[in-house]
């Protein structure tokens, strides 16, 4: 009995089988091919570049291995599906330092329950319904407790720095130096790194403390002109984060209205540990949510803009400057450059192996410029402003209005070219042109009465004048924060990466519940070219890994987008077996798969921020993708109409008799209907 249930079963299995494949249902898991992994990695050491198709160079064994992974014709919708279900694993990594912290499993089952799988996304598109990329992304978590060793080190560097640090006069806070509790995290995340993952660890040390106090990412003291906005965490150039919270509580963002502030007091995460006691639930929740910000603002950031990969990257900065010499006090091209210079000359920097980067220096005289003064004159708007004096009184101010700056530039193009002299650079380049508009004038002029610079997908704008500073509309830590629109240095570096890389402020994600672009300046400061609370223009892991993976990123959902219209086509000529003939059948199979595990080597990569290696693999796969089309194409030419004849039904003769009668009888009833249907009446 038992050997005839087992026969029964195994048939049952093998029948399910045949019908799968019959009908063209993916399995649930395709068979390895052996060999195919190491020809490709040997292909991407022969040509990094991926410029040759390595498919004439396959052996035929993996050849027969690729077209004999589809027993059955492909089932369009399944693979459709598959492709838009390509989700990149992203490891992250956090380490809870302090003797204080109580259970990190119940941290770890806030963060799952709270992060699901989600889409990359996009701030600016063209289309509102674009904002969301094709490939998703998923938390891969991992919570544990730090050694003592760590947290007594940081407790006695802290410690150190607070008996050693003065009281300042000006702000409720003592300022200890970020290097104190970096240089200690630095080592320890280089003794602990196994893989390329993102590490952040959450602070609560207990430190005894006369005042609070919070960390300075600048060496200069707040004074009565200017403010030096403190902070409770910092981003490293490798790829840790740290939080302190026991430091603070901090607050900053807009002073008087606005999105995006860090309120005073305990309700913002940061601020979890300040303020009345909490449970150790509460806690833990509040910790959650400042895990899972940081993962969606720093480890997963929204792309800027679409960016497209080219091998030549040039940055033209194009000064626009009064006769005489060039003042280039707070405006120094080299200090610009060096700050790109020395991350792309890093292994782990902004460029990929096979990019090069070039910064043009060109110079215009204001006054020989009728192109330029044009722009400025049509650009200028005013606006009012009321203030309490003795009295209420109206101040006009003038500011640029950058959207009609930027469509004269536009505009006018080749007349800049000529003016300045700017050479035609070669096809195949991403060319940014950089306006700085150094005017001669002693008042205030901002783009949009707020910004320095301003990025645009083609250009940067950016404009000074001989007013050394002006107080913003934003507050730190009390304060009022200063702008000083003579030092452009930093906007720029930050407005380059938006328009070249399509890197993201750290202080705009874009949000597919509320379906626009939110405000959260919890994450700008410290090591941040971006906001106006940042005083630094040195990157961090934050803007490196996302200026490469906005490339690939861009690339893959091109390649994803592609490869479903060429899979509709085929669908909509009637499927694979109809359109494609047997050697193009076969061809297209292998090309398919192959092309499918070039995608999947992508994710990967991308995954362990291998970022050369996912370039290499979304190269190659554009081989294999121009190949489909081309085979669907080629298929579509050759298809020929055929006209098939049918015989004509015989003629309808009965229902014709019996219509003929019926209006024969209705015709008789209708002529006599007065004999018929007659009034009998009474007679007298």
């Amino acid at each position: 009995m038992p050997t005839t249930t087992t026969t029964a079963t195994v048939t049952v299995f093998l029948l399910l089988l045949l019908f799968l494949s019959g009908t063209g249902i993916p399995l649930s898991s395709a068979a390895p091919i052996p060999g195919l992994d190491s020809f490709l990695t040997q292909q991407s050491r022969i040509d990094p570049k991926s410029t040759k198709d390595p498919f004439p160079s396959l052996p035929s064994s993996l050849k027969k291995s690729l077209s004999s992974s589809s027993p059955g014709h492909l089932h369009i919708p399944s693979l459709i599906s598959s492709l838009l279900s390509l989700s990149v694993p992203i490891p992250l990594h956090v380490r809870l330092v302090g003797p204080d912290f109580t259970s990190s499993s119940l941290l770890t089952s806030f963060l799952q329950s709270s992060v699901t799988s989600s889409h990359f996304h996009l701030i600016s598109t063209p289309s509102p319904s674009q904002h969301s990329l094709s490939v998703t992304h998923s938390l891969h978590l991992d919570v544990s407790s730090s050694p003592s060793s760590l947290s007594s080190s940081l407790s006695a560097a802290i410690s150190s720095a607070l008996s050693a640090s003065p009281s300042s006069l000006r702000s409720p806070l003592l300022s200890i130096s970020y290097t104190t509790v970096d240089s200690i995290i630095s080592r320890h995340f280089d003794s602990e790194k196994s893989d390329n993952s993102v590490y952040i660890y959450i602070l609560n040390l207990g430190v005894k403390s006369k005042q609070p106090y919070a960390y300075s990412y600048y060496h200069a003291d707040s004074s009565a002109g200017y403010t030096n906005c403190l902070g409770t965490l910092w981003t490293g150039n490798k790829r840790y984060l740290w939080i302190d919270l026991g430091a603070g509580p901090v607050d900053y963002g807009p002073a008087l209205s606005g999105d995006g502030v860090l309120p005073r007091g305990e309700f913002h995460p940061l601020a979890a540990l300040h303020g009345g006691p909490k449970s150790d639930k509460a806690l833990l929740s509040e910790f959650a949510s400042l895990i899972y910000s940081a993962y969606q603002v720093l480890v997963v950031p929204p792309l800027r803009i679409p960016v497209h990969f080219e091998s030549s990257l040039i940055v033209q900065l194009i000064h626009i400057h009064a006769s005489g010499s060039e003042d280039l006090t707070g405006l120094d091209w080299n200090m610009i450059e060096k700050s790109f210079r020395n991350e792309a000359n890093d292994g782990g920097g902004l460029l990929f192996g096979n990019q090069s980067l070039e910064f043009k220096k060109y110079s215009i005289k204001y006054e020989e410029c009728s192109i330029c003064s044009f722009a400025i004159s049509r650009s200028t708007n005013s606006f009012t402003s009321r203030f309490l004096f003795d009295n209420y009184t109206l101040i006009v101010s003038e500011y640029l209005d950058s959207k009609r700056l930027h469509q004269i530039l536009s505009d006018s193009a080749e007349e800049f070219r000529r003016v300045a002299g700017l050479q035609e650079e070669e096809f195949g380049s991403r060319v940014l042109p950089v306006y700085v508009f150094d005017l001669d004038i002693h008042t205030i002029l901002l783009l949009d009465r707020y910004h320095q610079t301003i990025a645009f997908r083609d250009m940067v704008i950016a404009v000074r004048t001989k007013t050394a500073q002006t107080v913003s509309d934003y507050s730190c830590n009390g304060r009022h924060v200063f702008t000083r629109t003579r030092e452009l240095q930093r906007p720029l570096v930050g407005a380059i990466l938006q328009s070249m890389w399509g890197v993201s402020p750290t202080h705009l994600i874009w949000s597919p519940t509320h379906k626009s672009t939110l405000v959260d300046y919890t994450w700008s400061v410290g090591q941040t070219p971006f906001g106006p609370f940042s005083e630094v223009s040195s990157l961090s892991f934050v803007q490196k890994d996302a200026a490469r993976r906005n490339f690939i990123l861009t690339s893959l959902n091109y390649s994803v987008t592609s490869a479903i219209d060429v899979l509709e086509s085929v669908d909509a000529h009637g499927g694979d077996r109809n359109l494609l003939k047997q050697k193009q059948y076969v061809e297209f199979i292998q090309r398919w798969h192959l092309f499918r595990y070039k995608l999947d080597k992508t994710v990967s990569a991308l995954s362990h921020y291998d970022f050369e290696m996912a370039f290499y693999y979304l190269k190659s796969s554009d081989h294999d993708l121009y190949a489909i089309h081309d085979l669907v194409y080629t298929a579509s030419q050759e298809i020929e109409a055929s006209l098939v004849c049918f015989k004509d039904p015989p003629f309808p003769w009965a229902a014709l008799s019996f219509s003929a009668a019926g209006f024969l009888a209705l015709s008789y009833v209708y002529a006599k209907r007065d004999r018929l249907f007659r009034n009998k009446r009474k007679q007298f």
